[in-house]
């Protein structure tokens, strides 16, 4: 059979052991009916001589084939393709090199791809960033994190704390973000009232999925999150836009847009609205909840940076003044220490908590264990508000240290100071081509978004989120620098 041979390619420097790549060859092989059932094999020294390798690993190939049932030895007669394998329409002997690797890439059956889902992926590795309102890492409590973390691998009897956990997340955890959210802002929960989740992207998913139905109105503002936008749609819900102004929602269009259909939910980014970094004032606050209350829609709280806010004390969220069991309030530890740390909660009535928990257990069963409760250990010793202390005051001075440079650009781009987060809201001068800027930077060495992930399919929108927050004023300065060396050349 010096057919065969020809029809095996081994690569004797792949990472995978010359044996496994020759079984797996001729298991497809036998698959595709180029070898049938029965058919004798070439002994193992007159293979090996073809193929130029050990006759041993000949030998170890058809004895892994021979253990799965793919062959049969029969002594005193050779090895041969296993007589009890169905028969399968002979196929013309080719290059076994091109088996199966079409497969690799088209699944051989029919699936519904979702439009909705291809969004753009961002994973800038850039020296210089002006992000989307990240943290600076480098400035995390990872010490005494790592330190927190060890603790809790070597503490305590391993069969508990190393097993299977609780899906609405550990108890430690639970109770440490109930304290700390009632104590700052305002909440008067329980750890009942508490979902752990790996981020505010699963805790939409699962809200989405419990609470919304196939056709549910959705208002979301006319600015919004694209990754809330992704999860409504993923649920089937329709969505309808709500105008902003610099005040926050306009409460008048949505009580407008009530009247005439019912809405399911609402989402709603409060303290800073993304992606304009406006807060919700309080008249229109109370109007929300009262319009919640009457309406009967669901409000979906997405506080992703409350801790950050400059200008005075932060916000009280509609959470904390709910007296309707109409809020479901979302935050992360993404934006307190780094978005690679996938914790996140979620906050609502007991009953709702338990439903969701219960849809947690079948998609994700738990979050890690292990890392919950070094996050509560921090909360409890005072490590992450201390951080959240420094943090607050290094990301005030990044702040007004970026304002004054893009004084400097008065002539391209409009902005208003923020009260809080970790970006600026830039609109650009309508005759600047943002994303030819974007790509042009990016070439220079700094990434910024070109802001269509604000307004898909709108290249004249011209707005976009500047974040400051992970930068050095050093690396704020560095980066206008390119910026501004960019406008003036146009």
């Amino acid at each position: 059979m010096q057919y065969l041979s020809s029809s095996l390619d081994i690569d004797k420097n792949s990472a995978q052991p010359v044996y496994l790549q020759l079984a797996s060859q001729l298991m497809a092989l036998i698959n595709s009916g180029t070898l049938q059932s029965g058919q004798q094999l070439p002994a193992s020294r007159t293979l090996a001589a073809q193929l130029g390798i050990h006759r041993k690993t000949i030998i170890r190939a058809y004895d892994e084939l021979i253990v799965q049932g793919w062959l049969e030895s029969k002594p005193g007669s050779g090895t041969f393709v296993a007589t009890q394998l169905p028969k399968i329409n002979q196929r013309t002997l080719g290059d076994c090199s091109a088996l199966g690797k079409d497969a690799l890439k088209h699944a051989g059956f029919a699936f519904v791809t979702m439009p909705h889902l291809q969004r753009e992926l961002t994973l800038p590795d850039n020296g210089y960033h002006l992000d989307d309102g990240l943290p600076d890492a480098r400035i995390a409590p990872l010490q005494e994190l790592s330190s927190a973390y060890r603790s809790q691998m070597a503490l305590g009897n391993p069969y508990s704390r190393l097993g299977y956990g609780d899906p609405a997340g550990a108890a430690n955890l639970r109770t440490a973000l109930s304290s700390y959210l009632n104590e700052t802002r305002g909440m008067q929960t329980t750890a009942a009232n508490v979902l752990i989740t790996r981020g505010t992207v699963m805790s939409m998913y699962l809200a989405c999925t419990v609470l919304l139905k196939q056709g549910d109105l959705v208002a979301v503002t006319d600015l919004s999150w694209s990754g809330a936008d992704v999860n409504f749609k993923q649920a089937g819900a329709r969505m309808i836009r709500i105008p902003t102004d610099e005040a926050g929602i306009d409460i008048n269009a949505l009580e407008a847009t009530c009247k005439k259909m019912p809405i399911r939910m609402l989402y709603i980014t409060s303290h800073h609205h993304y992606p304009t970094t406006v807060s919700l004032r309080a008249d229109r606050r109370i109007a929300l909840l009262q319009l919640a209350h009457q309406y009967g829609f669901i409000l979906f709280e997405d506080d992703y940076d409350y801790d950050f806010h400059y200008e005075n004390k932060p916000l009280l969220p509609l959470a904390s003044v709910d007296p309707s069991g109409m809020v479901i309030y979302s935050g992360s530890f993404s934006k307190i220490i780094s978005p690679a740390f996938r914790v996140g909660y979620l906050v609502g009535p007991e009953d709702l908590i338990a439903e969701l928990s219960l849809l947690r257990r079948i998609i994700d069963r738990q979050g890690d264990s292990i890392l919950e409760n070094a996050i509560a250990e921090l909360l409890q010793n005072g490590i992450i508000q201390k951080h959240l202390r420094k943090s607050l005051r290094m990301y005030r001075e990044r702040r007004n240290v970026f304002c004054e440079l893009l004084n400097g650009l008065q002539n391209y781009v409009d902005y208003k100071i923020p009260e809080g987060g970790m970006a600026i809201w830039a609109k650009f001068d309508p005759a600047i081509d943002l994303h030819d800027l974007s790509a042009k930077a990016l070439k220079k060495g700094l990434y910024f978004s070109n802001g269509n992930i604000h307004a898909p399919g709108n290249p004249a929108f011209n707005c976009t989120r500047l974040g400051f927050a992970s930068s050095t004023p050093d690396e704020l300065e560095k980066s206008m620098m390119i910026m501004s060396n960019l406008l003036k050349a146009r």
